[in-house]
């Protein structure tokens, strides 16, 4: 996968938040949690609930793993 989700997670612990947080509280299903859990895509719907929920740029949940393979579905 290109992306990570870890400074989502970093955000999350700061915040003392866990991944349940995010099914009741953005009312995301236990897949799309999954998925950021095992760093594989998810929609640009998502990221932008993500970054208006924190208040945050894109870059503050996301980050490029350089050098990573992509399966973008092409």
């Amino acid at each position: 996968m290109a992306f990570s989700y870890k400074p989502l997670w970093r955000l999350m612990f700061e915040k003392d938040l866990n991944k349940n947080y995010l099914r009741e509280e953005l009312k995301f299903s236990p897949t799309t949690v999954a998925k950021m859990g095992k760093d594989e895509y998810v929609s640009l719907e998502i990221i932008d609930k993500l970054c208006s929920h924190f208040n945050v740029e894109p870059g503050d949940i996301i980050q490029h793993k350089k050098g990573a393979e992509s399966n973008g579905g092409n």
